[in-house]
């Protein structure tokens, strides 16, 4: 083997040892050690201070400790008497000093010295106590230029060495400089005891409580009084799963790993490490996190306890729609499931779902918080239709997988069938032609009636199937005597929505006539008949829609703040205006709003048509309704459907930032006409996904009494440059009388 592969193997082997004793160390309790320190020799320099006491006249100082080359030629820490000077007073020295840190002491020295002495001139090696002193342990009074080596122990130890050129003589006497003397040293190794282990500390994201998940920074941190940090081991159930080396001063020599400086590392560090949770089970587990000073003193923080949770929970059980999942009529619908078993791991937290339909829908994703929650409300499609609602469970660590969603069908029809007369009837058999293009034709009746008498007779009806979303009501035609007779049909699609029509698809009245017979003169006169006290009413038509902006149609949605209008028409059997007639507008608003039911009265124009402003305010129901008279009989249009979204505002701060840092979002839930919600009003941070062009949620929170909300998000995974759009929704709940609604949106510029 080449000596530069045997030095490899040497170093692997010599660290997988360290790494070793390390970890032993670690697991044991707080304690301290010793270290050795190298100088001038192995490519190290000298950590030293020099000192002159004749004030710098009389001695001078020389250090030559190579970096490359021969480690050892050449290397010296010199004093040496300068030249041109006459004599030195007796007891004046110069020194070369190797102090230990704070907190330490040397309990061994040991080098190579030589030295040229001439006329009383000295070199000293020795220890300086604690009190001041100096004591000697090696002493030479003459020229010796071989390379010699010497070595001492202390104990109790001491603070410092010292290498002194001295003038041996009485303070009243003095040396002669004339023949230069000088004292040199190299190769040192000081032993030094480290009496104080260091003190550890663990923080950060990953140390915290709650449930982790993935990988989260764990803020290792120490303090030492001796030698400096140079390690940090953290552990989970006693596995090391982080161990950083902190930058010392060192050097390998000899096999062993040596400071190059008296104090060679750190006294305060801190490092980030990283918490990986995803190797091991979900439930509580230990942490642990020590610190190893260079004398290999360790110091611990007490275990604690961290829960993990890196498994997304499975699909949700037993899944349901309340009420079944046939068709309904109100844009209403509530789901509920029963929670899978979590054993260890972190409780359910809420669940997501989406909706999808006809025409390419694809709703927004949406959340619910709640601890163990099984159940959402309140969820709405756009338009009458056959819907799917995919719902997956997410627990408290954050976990989720779409792909343990359940499937649910939401059918939504508020559409009335259509139902009309035909031009051309059988004279045999009444027939009425219905249609419905989401529940379908469900039910209906065919009455008939006298025009003068208020009373319809109900005929024996059976309802026909002729194809997909058709059918058609038929009855025997009935035995009908002399005068008018009108026809009604009246039918359900599968929703319960209903419809009644007296019209043929020509728009033209369902009536049949019977005249009688010829008049024949009679020879008395006929006996007049009084008019009836209750002379027959005719039937009026009352047509209402909303309209806010361009939209038009039964059931409406504005935003916050924005105001409505009503129109509508009333007519006669005969589809003529009826003007300069009296309207009732009744507005009930939604459950949770301040304002009472209220009531205002409108006055059809010439051909029957009204118009009615509806002010700003909560999400209501409209009725309209003309209470008959002067011939007239009542009419009423079924309720109309105001919503209104939801008033809210977003800041975020900073509008730029980078990897790992956290923008501050705030705003406001406008309530005009509500109250907020008692435990505050629920509100979702989303982002909008480039990819798909949909919202999805980042967060969710709750406002104070006052609608104010405040949240922190924190970018962990960006790398690059993103453009992030955020916006702040308030979501629908119980007793909010307001459509979901969202605010401007917000640009936040990220960059890893």
């Amino acid at each position: 083997m080449s000596g530069t592969k045997r030095g490899i193997a040497r170093v692997v082997a010599i660290g997988t040892a360290l790494a070793t004793a390390v970890l032993l160390l670690a697991a044991g309790e707080a304690r301290a050690g010793k270290y050795e320190v190298a100088q001038c020799g192995w490519y190290v320099g000298a950590d030293a201070t020099w000192a002159d006491t004749t004030g710098g006249a009389k001695f001078r100082p020389d250090a030559f400790c190579p970096v490359s080359g021969d480690p050892f030629d050449g290397a010296h820490v010199k004093s040496l008497t300068r030249d041109g000077q006459g004599t030195v007073s007796g007891t004046r020295y110069a020194r070369w000093r190797w102090q230990a840190p704070g907190g330490t002491g040397i309990t061994q020295v040991r080098g190579t010295w030589w030295h040229a002495l001439h006329d009383g001139m000295s070199q000293r090696i020795g220890a300086a106590d604690w009190g001041g002193g100096f004591t000697p342990i090696a002493s030479a009074g003459a020229t010796d230029t071989a390379l010699r080596e010497f070595s001492a122990g202390f104990s109790p130890a001491v603070p410092a060495i010292e290498d002194r050129l001295l003038c041996a003589k009485a303070e009243s006497n003095w040396c002669s400089l004339e023949a230069p003397s000088w004292s040199a040293v190299r190769a040192l190794t000081f032993t030094i005891e480290d009496n104080y282990p260091p003190s550890a500390g663990i923080a950060g994201e990953g140390a915290g409580g709650g449930w982790h998940r993935g990988t989260q920074p764990l803020v290792a941190s120490g303090f030492d009084v001796g030698s400096g940090l140079r390690y940090a081991e953290t552990t989970l159930d006693g596995s090391r799963i982080a161990l950083t080396e902190y930058p010392c001063a060192k050097a390998l020599i000899g096999g062993e790993w040596r400071a190059t400086r008296m104090l060679p590392c750190s006294l305060g560090i801190s490092t980030t490490q990283w918490l990986g949770t995803n190797s091991f089970s979900d439930g509580p587990h230990a942490l642990h996190s020590c610190e190893i000073d260079f004398a290999g003193g360790v110091g611990c923080v007490a275990p604690r306890t961290i829960y993990i949770d890196n498994n997304a929970p499975a699909h949700p059980r037993s899944p349901r729609v309340a009420g079944a999942d046939g068709w309904r009529r109100v844009d209403d619908f509530a789901v509920g499931w029963e929670n899978p078993s979590q054993g260890p791991a972190s409780p359910i937290a809420g669940a997501r779902w989406e909706v999808t339909g006809p025409g390419g829908y694809d709703g927004h994703l949406q959340y619910a918080a709640g601890l163990n929650r099984q159940s959402i409300g309140h969820v709405e499609v756009p338009a009458a239709g056959i819907y799917s609602l995919r719902l997956w469970l997410r627990d408290e660590a954050g976990n989720e997988d779409p792909g343990t969603a359940v499937t649910l069908p939401l059918r939504f029809d508020d559409v009335p069938p259509k139902a009309a007369f035909p031009v051309d009837p059988p004279q045999d058999e009444l027939r009425a032609d219905v249609s419905d293009a989401h529940s379908g034709p469900a039910s209906g009746q065919l009455f008939y009636r006298r025009l003068d008498v208020d009373r319809w007779t109900e005929l024996p009806t059976r309802l026909r199937a002729t194809g997909p979303g058709a059918a058609q009501l038929v009855a025997p035609m009935p035995e009908l005597g002399y005068g008018t007779y009108v026809f009604r049909a009246e039918v359900a699609d599968g929703a319960g929505n209903t419809v009644s029509t007296t019209l043929r698809a020509d728009g033209t009245q369902m009536a049949v006539h019977k005249a009688p017979p010829p008049y024949v003169p009679q020879l008395v006169a006929p006996q007049v008949k009084a008019p009836e006290a209750n002379a027959p009413r005719a039937k009026t038509h009352l047509f209402a829609h909303l309209r806010g902006g361009t939209a038009r149609r039964d059931s409406l949605t504005v935003p916050y703040g924005a105001a409505a209008a009503l129109r509508g028409r009333l007519t006669d059997a005969e589809g003529a205006g009826l003007g300069g007639r009296r309207l009732v507008v009744v507005s009930r608003p939604s459950r949770g709003a301040l304002v009472h039911a209220s009531s205002a009265a409108t006055v059809t124009g010439p051909h029957g048509r009204f118009k009615l402003r509806l002010a700003p305010g909560t999400s209501r129901r409209i009725t309209v309704a003309f209470r008959g008279g002067a011939g007239l009989l009542p009419a009423r249009r079924p309720a109309l459907q105001l919503r209104v979204r939801s008033g809210i505002s977003l800041r975020a701060a900073p509008l730029a930032l980078r990897t790992g840092q956290a923008v501050r979002l705030s705003g406001r839930v406008s309530s005009r006409g509500a109250p907020i919600p008692r435990r505050g009003k629920l509100v979702a941070i989303q982002y909008l996904e480039d990819a798909t062009n949909r919202w999805r949620p980042v967060l969710v929170t709750r406002s104070d009494h006052d609608g104010r909300f405040h949240a922190r998000y924190r970018f962990r995974y960006v790398s690059g440059r993103a453009t992030i759009r955020l916006r702040a929704t308030a979501l629908a709940e119980e007793r909010w009388p307001y459509a979901p609604g969202s605010s401007p949106p917000v640009t936040v510029r990220v960059s890893g």
